[in-house]
């Protein structure tokens, strides 16, 4: 009897919601769901009696997809954002545009998550350049914050190289440019840059340059680019749009018209041959910019996250490329990084969950923001001295066994030697796992499989379901990091016969509690 109502429930499942009407769908026992927006994946999986998502309008600053996969192998999704809540034991689900699917893909999470992968996001078989998996990236927004010039950009350079740190993409942050939509260097601020990108390339550096969609008023891209229709207009006015930001308010591409995208993509190519540039940070693009209420746009029907879409779209055309916001491009060789954390416990803690999070909506090529958070308000007018090094060394170390690790805030600066040695060794440490982590970027190009996985995707029925502080990377390490101010944690095995990073060996099916010193990440491999 069981059965036949488990297989009744897979058949109700399989029907397809009609557009703008609300429908509820009855959990089965013991079920969990993930899904929806990588910002939140510290909530997931999502408990009974949620707040309402909207992915029309919220982001949470990160990626989304339109997308939810349950630990009993179904999934659910629509070519268009919708809205879900979690409540009474019911997912709760609306849509103003499409249909919502629910389908029964399998009887586990990762039967789920391909199931949806192989319909909806294939992987397309490419994947990004070798070097954001095998070496570490520094970015120079933290050090430089709004004071991007080129002698603090070289010397942020020198100073990785001489502090032992291996060279990998160097990312140069906001305010390189004379003003939004411009893409000239500030001569004030970078009197050679070319010279300065080819110091760099000798140095072993990949340079990309941050880029957003918006375009300063009453400059003379603005007039040019408003001349020709390229800019999102004003919905009630014949004029563009002005969009409030976080760095103002400023114009912004409409990049459903194809002649805009295709001007964008030319300025970005042109920057390319002039400087060197092997690729762009493209940032915002977020999709609450973009409501139907507000804006109108060339092709009447690309609002929302179909701008967020377009945006994202547009880094296809650059292998070294690099996105916070994204929308229903997994599978793609696009490289995600988390939003900008702060500089606290509570956030080094949202690593691992947000990661796996980024992951089981179909974004693999992920990195977990930058090593002791992206939000720089955290370490303006802080004593160095003051600073909790401890976590900067535990940030660092969860980084070194994700798929990338990303450094901006100088370790130099604000470590002493004891630490900073610590963070140099997992920088390494992530730079001997290189081929690993390739590998397994190499496996999801073809089968669109995570390489951060949750433990229930990797050991379904296990009681792993409401885990968020272990992962697994790739088939092959059980990673178990500290992510707060005490060195003692518990760790679950999963079953069978398990050795850790110092080779003592475990039996599974059982919990752990163990100490882990400053200087050591806490990881497991299954043993034969």
């Amino acid at each position: 009897m069981k059965k036949v109502i488990l297989n009744l429930i897979g058949l109700i499942c399989t029907i397809s919601f009609i557009a703008q009407e609300t429908r509820e769908i009855d959990l089965l026992p013991g079920e969990k769901w993930w899904g929806g927006a990588t910002g939140i994946g510290y909530m997931m999986p999502f408990e009974n009696n949620t707040n309402k998502v909207d992915l029309r309008t919220q982001d949470f600053n990160n990626q989304t997809s339109p997308l939810l996969v349950s630990n009993k192998g179904r999934y659910i999704w629509s070519d268009s954002p919708f809205t879900f809540q979690f409540k009474n034991e019911k997912i709760v689900l609306s849509s103003q545009k499409g249909a919502i699917d629910c389908v029964e893909a399998g009887k586990t999470l990762k039967d789920a998550y391909l199931g949806a992968s192989q319909k909806h996001f294939p992987p397309s078989g490419v994947l990004p350049p070798d070097l954001f998996f095998s070496k570490p990236q520094y970015n120079t927004w933290i050090e430089l914050i709004y004071n991007q010039n080129q002698e603090d950009v070289l010397k942020y350079a020198k100073d990785l190289i001489d502090n032992g740190f291996p060279p990998g993409v160097l990312m140069i942050d906001d305010n390189w440019q004379k003003y939004y939509g411009n893409f000239e260097f500030r001569p004030d601020k970078f009197p050679d840059p070319k010279a300065m990108v080819d110091q760099l390339h000798a140095m072993g550096f990949k340079v990309m340059l941050w880029v957003s969609p918006f375009v300063s008023p009453d400059t003379q891209e603005y007039r040019y680019l408003r001349n020709q229709g390229y800019l999102v207009k004003d919905r009630n006015k014949d004029r563009p749009a002005i969009l409030d930001w976080w760095n103002g308010l400023s114009a912004c591409y409409d990049l459903s018209n194809p002649d805009a995208y295709n001007h964008l993509l030319k300025t970005l190519q042109n920057m390319q041959s002039d400087y060197g540039i092997d690729g762009f940070k493209f940032d915002a693009g977020d999709q609450e910019r973009y409501l139907e209420e507000d804006i109108r746009v060339y092709d009447n029907k690309s609002f929302d996250t179909e701008q967020t879409y377009l945006w994202a779209k547009l880094g296809l055309e650059f292998p070294y490329n690099e996105y916070r916001a994204c929308w229903k491009l997994g599978g793609e060789a696009l490289v995600q990084r988390l939003g900008d954390k702060q500089y606290s416990w509570r956030d080094v803690a949202k690593l691992v969950p947000d990661m796996v999070a980024t992951g089981l909506v179909g974004y693999a090529y992920a990195c977990p923001d930058m090593i002791g958070g992206g939000e720089y308000s955290s370490f303006q007018g802080v004593d160095p001295a003051k600073f909790d090094q401890r976590l900067i060394v535990r940030s660092c170390q969860i980084h070194s066994m994700m798929p990338m690790m990303q450094f901006s805030v100088a370790p130099w600066r604000i470590l002493d030697k004891s630490h900073l040695d610590i963070c140099l060794k997992y920088a390494k440490w992530h730079e001997e796992l290189g081929d690993y982590i390739l590998s397994l970027a190499q496996h999801s190009s073809k089968t669109g499989e995570p390489i951060a996985r949750h433990m229930e995707y990797m050991f379904p029925d296990e009681g792993f379901e409401d885990c968020k502080d272990q992962y697994m990377l790739g088939d092959k390490y059980l990673v178990a990091p500290i992510m707060s101010e005490n060195d003692t944690r518990t760790v679950k095995l999963p079953k069978g016969n398990w050795t850790d990073d110092l080779g003592q060996k475990y039996k599974g099916g059982k919990v752990y509690t163990i100490t882990v010193p400053i200087d050591r990440l806490l990881w497991f491999e299954k043993s034969k």
